[in-house]
């Protein structure tokens, strides 16, 4: 049993012993009944004076006592309920078309900067590679974005936003809209635009 902040001891030299024995003998006196050691040289007193006063202890290796933060205060989780806050009605608005939440990341960029390599598309839209070219593949087929070799890179791939997909994205453009207003009238215009600055700094800190 660990008692922690009365009886965990960390020893790392011999002369440190004494003080461990004494240690033991008023963990025993004052009814504390578990002292946690962490030194290998001082197991064998250790259990001398165990037998001696009657304090019972466990040999191991105590880590570092770390914290983690509260759920409420974490960020990665802050940010997934926020995203599900306010990605819960755009999907909704999405599911009328049977559009993915991806595809339209994709066609808002691709209508947003034009024509643009690949990769390009994949870092703006939040997007592994792999998994663009699978959703591109998909949208081409749909008639929603167009796929060429670049020009003067032939194994680069343009992709390029259809008329077919510029109408899917004003099919939803009004409730979109509307649906962004009301989020940002109830959250605050200064706060909104005050969040989307900090998350653009929070973007470029290098965590890799």
């Amino acid at each position: 049993q660990l008692l922690e902040g009365e009886a965990a001891f960390y020893h790392r030299h011999p002369e440190d012993q004494e003080y461990l024995c004494s240690a033991l003998k008023d963990c025993a006196e004052n009814g504390k009944g578990a002292v946690t050691l962490n030194l290998s040289t001082v197991r064998s007193i250790a259990y001398v004076r165990q037998r001696q006063y009657g304090a019972r202890f466990v040999t191991e290796r105590q880590e570092p006592n770390i914290m983690l933060r509260s759920t409420q205060r974490s960020l990665p989780i802050a940010l997934l309920r926020a995203r599900e806050t306010v990605m819960g009605p755009v999907r909704e608005m999405l599911a009328a078309s049977q559009m993915s939440e991806q595809k339209w990341r994709v066609l808002r960029v691709a209508d947003e900067i034009g024509p643009a390599e690949q990769t390009r598309i994949a870092q703006m839209a939040c997007l592994l590679l792999p998994s663009l070219t699978r959703i591109l593949r998909a949208m081409e087929a749909e008639g929603l974005v167009t796929r060429t070799p670049g020009e003067v890179d032939r194994r680069q791939s343009i992709v390029a936003i259809t008329r077919a997909g510029q109408d899917r994205i004003a099919e939803h453009a009004a409730e979109s809209t509307a649906h962004f207003d009301r989020l940002e009238a109830e959250f605050g215009t200064e706060k909104m635009e005050n969040l989307l600055d900090l998350l653009e700094e929070l973007q470029e800190i290098p965590m890799k």
